[in-house]
C-alpha cells in the first residue's frame, strides 16, 4: 500500500479518519492501474521509478473521484453535476498524457 497517496488522497477528500484507508489504498491501487495503463506503462513501473508530479495529481483527483462515486454511479457527489464527472476525467487523461509512452 501507498502511504504516502493514501495520506495525499484523505487530504484532498479532508479526510481525518482511519476508517477508510484500506479501501482508499484499493482505490489508489485501481488509479494507479489505470494511469500505467493509459500512460502505456507496465503495471508495476511506478514501484521502481519516481512517480512525476502530474501522474501523482491525476491518481489523487481519480482515486477521490472513486471514493466520492463509491456507490457504483454518478450518485452522491456527482449526482447533480454530469459536466463536472466529465471534466475531471479530462482533467486526469490530460496529467497523464504528459508523461505517457506514445507508440506506433
Amino acid at each position: 500500500m501507498n502511504q504516502e497517496l493514501v495520506g495525499q488522497v484523505k487530504a484532498n477528500l479532508i479526510l481525518a479518519h482511519d476508517a477508510d484507508d484500506e479501501l482508499i489504498a484499493n482505490l489508489v491501487a485501481a488509479a494507479t492501474s489505470y494511469a500505467t495503463a493509459y500512460q502505456h506503462l507496465p503495471g508495476d513501473y511506478y514501484e521502481t521509478r519516481e512517480m512525476p508530479g502530474s501522474t501523482r495529481q491525476a491518481i489523487v483527483m481519480l482515486a477521490s473521484h472513486f471514493y466520492e462515486s463509491r456507490d457504483g454511479s454518478t450518485a452522491g457527489f456527482w449526482s447533480d453535476k454530469p459536466d463536472a464527472a466529465k471534466a475531471m476525467w479530462a482533467a486526469v487523461n490530460t496529467l497523464l498524457r504528459l508523461e505517457r509512452e506514445w507508440k506506433v
